[in-house]
């Protein structure tokens, strides 16, 4: 299975167990789609309700998919025997590989997956474990598995079940080179039945790829595959049935031999099986995919030392034109799920290419272009989609399910695409991209500095580390040398750890901070030395202090202290913006959509005034997020009912936003959170302004935004970022007590992000 990690971003041991250990061991849980609250609904879910729809399914089996998952089902199977690059160790040991592939079913296409391993490496004991899922799911797909195995079980498994099968490690590196090649064909004005191609590999994804490419028009002649042993020549012996029929009548023996005068070469051996005389020996406008993992037979630059004309692609992420499987298997599922079909067959593979080469011709989405840091454009550097272009889930699964059609395998036809192609936008979860894009956006801009003020805490250093390793910025830690590097040492954080730090004790600044601080908060009965211990003592004063003086960009604190204690001293060196509030906005990732709250942290009951000024900021910037935002101020009052003193509070911030100039954004109240959120529900009040569903709601109080943010953490399985800090002078972040290391690495990105940008823009122009 290709990566989808940048190589760039690398991670510790302890880190990855620990990411798999934490909270709920491993990276999959089932939740109940129905409610499941009363006697009521478990009658309906169980006994007796459930005997109604057993009894539809045994007289027609395919109203399985009506009133079960098995449509949306798919399971990921294997033995173990080929675990990524790691080799055989066994079914138990491919557990988190398998839960990790169905994780990116769900995230990239809302698949829903269930891992199986298999403990045998006999073929047919696996085939026979297998065949008798057929009911359970809507799909196999087999991975992991070792060659020739893998040919053998894909073979049978298709021939005996009426579900698509279909074994990742071979076809989907073939489905995204085919892409690329078309492309790279494209470029280099050269026709696929003319040009010789030669393969460095001869395991189960090189030959599924060279034949795919041959049921593209490549002719069966004009491609040389080699093994650790040579060229796959007829006559030669010991090839077993898959190579030999990738066999061909020729007087080459060798790699280079086959590579002289080669217009392609595949790569999917080992690092450097390809030497630069190789690639010299090439034809012109040479096509070079060095696939192997994580070293390409040859590297990019290696080749661009002897080739200016070539177009290259690898199967890493931090070189151009990523070979990456997860531009295939999530979205040729979905679109075979969606038709019901048998199989998935050489038509729908090819549909799935040809709809990735097209994709990569056409302008690219700006998140796509924020996430690269600059504008992508077909041509050699730009062959291959890239795994985050939105538009994916709208142009593959149609092509898959409409070759499914045109062949025949499709038992449940899409009569009217363009519906179809809505209802897959539809799928995509905006909560799973609300980080992306932000990161992304970070990534892209010039790097800033980001003070972690709880710089000798064991989780802020490892937050540090992966800050600076995702290259989100650069990051200092404030505390003593010596234990911060004691630190360092002991979680084996080594190699390269260009980070920062600073201790006010010990630095030859230390005054110049300290006078800042003193004309800063004199006049509120500091003496000089309550500032020189401050600031020598108070990690938060101090960072605040760097800040205000320009020494960083943006800061986060909060894991060793409460928040309105950090927040207090933060401000003894920074204020609010002119004309801004401090608010709090908490992100709420739940049931595909975000929603964001405020003010969730600071005022405790604002007046009206508060109110509409909470409204605008946090408007801002959730629209600086990539989101529209459409506010509901929320109350347990629907429109004057029941008409109360907090009630007419938040109805009057609404006729004060009625009455400001440049509101550029829906808005209505006050209303109940179920109001806000069922626009359904809402249509009773034919007079609401409001469209849609509400996604920035304005709490009457910290007391109901804060104990419903909490609630929904701990009970709701919602995702709660933040609170946001925004309004401040310079960025700041501060965390809940106890926050791990994710949640330190994402609010320090937030702080370089800079929520409120948008507004301080909105509000020189108003």
């Amino acid at each position: 299975m290709a990566s989808t990690t940048d190589t760039k971003t690398k991670v510790t041991d302890e880190e990855a167990l620990l990411f798999h250990k934490s909270g709920k061991p491993g990276k999959l849980e089932i939740n109940a789609t129905k409610p499941m609250a009363t006697q009521r609904d478990l009658s309906l879910a169980y006994s007796p309700g459930v005997a109604v729809p057993v009894e539809h399914i045994a007289k027609d089996p395919d109203l399985a998919y009506d009133y079960t998952s098995k449509g949306n089902m798919v399971a990921v199977i294997s033995n173990g025997t080929a675990i990524l690059g790691l080799g055989n160790l066994g079914a138990l040991a491919s557990k988190p590989v398998m839960e990790g592939k169905a994780v990116l079913f769900k995230r990239f296409a809302d698949i829903d997956s269930v891992d199986l391993e298999v403990d045998t490496e006999d073929p047919e004991a696996f085939i026979n474990c297998v065949k008798y899922l057929g009911p359970a799911f809507g799909g196999i797909n087999l991975e992991d598995i070792k060659a020739p195995e893998s040919f053998i079980i894909e073979q049978k498994l298709k021939e005996i079940m009426d579900i698509p099968v279909f074994h990742d490690d071979q076809h989907g590196t073939a489905i995204i080179a085919a892409a690329g090649l078309l492309n790279a064909l494209e470029i280099t004005g050269k026709n696929i039945k003319d040009i010789k191609v030669a393969v460095s590999g001869a395991g189960s994804s090189a030959l599924s790829v060279i034949g795919l490419i041959k049921a593209m028009g490549l002719p069966h002649e004009n491609a040389l595959i080699c093994d650790s042993k040579g060229v796959l020549f007829q006559g030669r012996e010991g090839l077993g049935q898959w190579a030999s029929a990738h066999a061909v009548a020729t007087e080459k023996r060798s790699l280079a031999e086959a590579m002289t005068g080669a217009d392609v070469v595949i790569g999917l051996s080992v690092g450097g099986a390809i030497t630069q005389d190789m690639v010299k020996s090439m034809a012109p406008n040479p096509i070079i995919f060095a696939m192997a993992n994580p070293t390409p037979e040859i590297t990019p630059e290696e080749i661009e030392a002897v080739r200016d004309d070539a177009i290259i692609a690898t199967g890493r992420s931090d070189y151009p034109n990523q070979v990456n499987n997860v531009l295939g298997f999530p979205y040729i599922f979905r679109g075979a799920l969606d038709v019901r079909a048998k199989t998935i067959n050489e038509a729908m593979k090819i549909a799935c290419a040809r709809a990735l080469a097209d994709l990569a011709k056409e302008d690219v989405p700006d998140e796509v272009a924020a996430a690269y840091g600059k504008r992508l454009v077909f041509g050699k550097g730009y062959i291959i989609p890239t795994p985050f272009d939105p538009r994916l889930i709208s142009r593959i699964p149609p092509a898959v399910a409409q070759a499914a059609m045109d062949t025949g395998v499709a038992r449940k036809p899409i009569e009217d695409m363009n519906a179809y192609e809505l209802t897959l936008e539809a799928r995509l979860d905006p909560s799973a991209s609300f980080m992306q894009k932000a990161y992304a956006t970070v990534r892209s801009s010039p790097s800033k500095k980001i003070v972690f003020a709880e710089g000798e805490e064991e989780s802020v250093i490892r937050a540090a580390y992966s800050f600076h390793q995702q290259e989100l910025g650069e990051a200092i830690l404030v505390g003593r040398e010596d234990r911060i590097r004691a630190q360092l040492s002991r979680l084996k954080i080594t190699e390269n750890p260009d980070i920062k730090i600073y201790n006010a004790a010990v630095s030859k600044r230390r005054d110049a901070y300290t006078e800042f601080l003193y004309n800063r908060i004199q006049r509120d009965g500091y003496l000089y030395r309550d500032c020189q211990r401050l600031i020598n003592n108070d990690r938060n004063v101090f960072s605040a202090t760097l800040l205000a003086m320009g020494k960083a960009d943006g800061m986060v604190t909060g894991v060793t202290r409460n928040y309105s204690v950090a927040l207090e001293n933060i401000r003894l060196a920074l204020g609010p913006r002119p004309g801004e509030r401090v608010i709090g906005v908490s992100a709420i990732l739940a049931k595909g959509r975000p929603i964001f709250m405020a003010d969730t942290t600071i005022t405790e009951l604002p007046e009206s005034e508060e109110l509409a000024d909470i409204a605008v900021q946090t408007a801002h910037a959730v629209r600086s997020l990539g989101f529209t935002p459409k506010v509901a101020f929320l109350s347990y009052s629907n429109f004057g009912n029941p008409r109360t003193y907090h009630a007419k509070r938040v109805a009057e911030a609404v006729r004060i936003l009625d009455e400001r100039k440049g509101v550029d954004f829906e808005y209505e109240g006050e209303m109940t959170p179920r109001m806000a959120l069922n626009e359904d529900l809402r249509n009773i009040f034919p007079f609401s302004r409001l469209t849609g569903e509400a996604n920035v709601l304005i709490t009457p109080g910290i007391h109901s935004g804060s104990v419903s943010t909490k609630l929904l953490s701990e009970l709701g399985g919602a995702t709660v970022i933040g609170p946001l800090l925004i309004g401040l002078e310079r960025p700041v972040q501060i965390l809940q007590t106890g926050s791990n290391v994710q949640d330190i690495v994402t609010l320090a990105a937030m702080a370089a992000y800079e929520m409120d940008s948008e507004h301080r823009a909105w509000a020189d122009q108003v």
